[in-house]
Order: structure tokens, then sequence, then C-alpha cells
């Protein structure tokens, strides 16, 4: 049997001028994905003038999206990542480097470095329900490694 329990998730963000001790994240969006990493393309194909496949490797950033509770205290702190790294005129950004930290409930771990954050609201929508949406922010790393559970 295998258990696919989700339970017990955190992520630590380090930006090294913004947050250079890090920030944890242990409340994430209930009508969302919390965090999301979608999948990659490693290779590239063609085929030769005479039908023979043909293949090479590419590096592929991997793009993460996490979500969390709107207002929330990770929310803060996601916010103003992204408004300290938001080029604006007459303000120099922070040209943060980030690296991310995953632990899963069964003591895995993904590690990822040498990323940006490259997406967020800077405000707060509303769901026709009447509540604040959870609100998304998405980082692209460079460097990606993972730990299985013993």
């Amino acid at each position: 049997m295998h258990d696919v329990s989700a339970t017990g998730l955190s992520i630590v963000i380090q930006a090294h001028k913004t947050f250079p001790a890090g920030i944890q994240i242990t409340t994430f969006a209930d009508d969302a994905d919390p965090l999301d990493l979608p999948a990659v393309d490693i290779a590239q194909t063609g085929m030769d003038i005479n039908g023979n496949l043909v293949t090479w490797s590419t590096p592929t950033p991997q793009t993460v999206t996490i979500n969390v509770l709107a207002g929330s205290e990770e929310d803060e702190n996601l916010a103003i990542l992204l408004e300290s790294n938001t080029a604006r005129r007459g303000q120099r950004h922070a040209g943060d480097i980030i690296t991310l930290v995953a632990s899963y409930g069964d003591g895995s771990t993904t590690t990822a470095r040498n990323g940006k954050i490259t997406n967020g609201s800077r405000g707060s929508s509303v769901a026709s329900a009447g509540r604040h949406k959870s609100k998304a922010y998405t980082f692209v790393f460079q460097d990606f490694d993972r730990t299985r559970a013993r």
C-alpha cells in the first residue's frame, strides 16, 4: 500500500537580499494547489531528411508555484518579496537570488536553487463566493534536486 498524503508540507524560501534568513511557509491555500511543480521537457526531437529520429538534450528551468491563504503571514512575506523584486521607474529592484526547500511529511525534500520570483498578484482578488482568493506566487529555478524518503 502507498500512502500519498501531503500532510506535513513546509517550505523555506531564502532570498539573498530581502530575506537572507529565509521565510517559512506552512499556511497553504485551500482553494488552489498549495505547491505546483509542472512537468518540464528535458529533450527536443526532430526528424532528418531520411525520416530518422534526432534528439538533443536541453537544459530547462523548473517553474514552481506556491498558493497561500490571502492575508496570511506567508502572503504578507511573499508580497514583500514580490514588491522588492519588481522593477519600476526611478527605483532599483532587489534582484534576489532565491533558494527554495520543500520538506514533505514523509521525510523527502526538494531543493531549488538560483531562482527568481517571476509572478504574483499585487492586490487581493475576491471570489464570487464572497471570500478572498488564495494568492499564487511563481518562481523559476535553474538548479533542482530532490531526496527520497527512507
